[in-house]
Formats: C-alpha cells, structure tokens, sequence
C-alpha cells in the first residue's frame, strides 16, 4: 500500500463493506489505494447464498441453516427465532460463548489481513467491545469521530439500528443520530448503514427493505458531504444517486466480489 501523502498523482483510498469472513480478498483490498477504509461487518454468521459457510452451520448444519434463511426471507422472524432457541438449547454449554469463540476465530484471521493503514467501523453484525484485542498498529477503528486521509476530512458512524433480525450491534434512532451530529460536517461521510432512501435500502434479492437512518439523510441535506459510503444492502436496487450535493454510493458487497470502491483526488 503507497504512502497516505498525497503526491503528484493525488490519492487513492479503497472503501469495502460486508466483508464477511472474506481473509484471502481482504489481504489485497488495499493494493494500489493509500489507505483502505473498511464499513463493518466482519463476521460471517449465515452464508444467505451459501448455507454451509458461517458460524450457525458450522454449529447446527446446512439444513438447519437453510431452514433459518427460510424463514427470515418470508419474514416469519418469530418463528425464526424460536427455531433458533431449541438449537441453541440443544447444545452443551452456554450460546455467548459459542459465539464469542467463533468470533474470535474470524477476527484474529481477519484484523491480520487488514493493510496499513486501514481505518474502519462497525457493522451491526460485528461485536465492537471485541475489537479491541484485535486492533494493531496501522488500524484505526472510528465511530462518531472524524480523521484526515490525504487533505480531505472523512467522517465514520458505525452500527445499524434496531430490526426483527436482533444482529449484535443495533442501536436506537436516538443514539445512532447522536453520532451523526458528532461527526459534523465532513468531506466523505462513511457509515454502515445507507440513508433512508427506499431505492438505496431495498435488497432485490432478500426482497425487502433494510433500515436505513433518517438522521443520515438529514445530515447529508444539511451538511452536503462531497460523498456518502455505505455498505449493508448487499443487492441493492441503486447503488448510486446524488442527493442535493452530495454523492451516495454502496460501495458493494465484499464477500461475493472480492473488489473494492476506489475514490481519488
């Protein structure tokens, strides 16, 4: 990875989101860029387009895993979740600390594969008081706070807000717009989650919509960021559309491509 100084050729950064479980792809991402900036979810938990990949099938199996996709997709949430208590009730020992161990796993494989020097957030699968054993030098992990990369002010919110799917990281409304108004006015607003545009939140393949935040959407109009970069709709019906000033951009699904968004200046 080149130096994050801006030379003749001006600066390169590379934006990934969703990287879910995605090591041998992560350990390039940052090829050619000054600085890789990365929008949470680590964690591989569910593979929704492969059901033997995860932490739940490498527990309960692929046909449980399947039958969990199942009923998420037709948003039967209820009976997902009690399908998922008598498989967790099945096994010997506690749930946290199945997860905790699995999670451990994926993040010491993954904060390795992090380039220097990588700036980052959370996702709403990720697990934040986590990170912190994992973080070395050349990562900066950033939530509600701003930082400098080559002359232009990038602001970080990190999380997702709170849904029927119960991920580990949601947070309320309140608190996610708190975290809004403390980055400010920034040149590149980078956030896990999209605003709450309908084309920018709509999943074409899930076939619904995820939360988006309203508070982000008001902030972008207020404050008129030169970009918005967002991950967390994986199969977006837009990937791309200007609001007022600023431009908004899903910078895609790091698991299933494997490349990076590249921004210059």
């Amino acid at each position: 990875m080149a130096s994050t100084r801006a030379g003749d050729r001006g600066t390169r950064v590379h934006v990934i989101s969703d990287v879910h479980g995605n090591a041998a792809d992560l350990a390039r991402a940052g090829d050619g860029a000054d600085a890789l900036i990365c929008l949470g979810d680590l964690v591989l938990f569910l593979d929704y387009a492969d059901h033997s990949r995860g932490i739940f099938p490498d527990l309960f199996g692929t046909e449980n895993a399947h039958r969990i996709v199942e009923l998420r997709t037709a948003r039967r949430f209820e009976e997902a979740h009690a399908f998922g208590a008598r498989l967790w009730a099945g096994l010997d020992g506690d749930r946290a600390t199945f997860i905790e161990s699995a999670v451990r796993k994926q993040y010491t494989e993954l904060f390795a594969a992090f380039p220097h020097p990588t700036y980052a957030t959370y996702g709403n699968v990720d697990i934040p008081p986590l990170w912190k054993d994992f973080v070395r030098p050349g990562v900066t992990v950033l939530d509600g706070e701003r930082v400098e990369i080559g002359g232009r002010v990038f602001g970080f919110v990190g999380g997702g807000l709170r849904t029927p799917m119960r991920t580990p990281y949601e947070i309320s409304d309140e608190e996610y717009a708190a975290k809004i108004e403390a980055v400010g006015e920034v040149d590149v607003l980078c956030t896990h989650i999209p605003p709450e545009v309908p084309e920018l939140v709509y999943d074409t393949v899930a076939r619904r919509f995820e939360r988006g935040s309203r508070a982000l959407l008001a902030a972008i109009r207020r404050t008129r960021p030169r970009y918005a970069l967002f991950g967390h709709v994986h199969q977006p019906l837009v990937r791309r559309m200007r609001i007022g000033a600023t431009e908004c951009v899903n910078v895609g699904h790091f698991a299933g491509t494997g490349r990076p968004w590249a921004l210059e200046w």
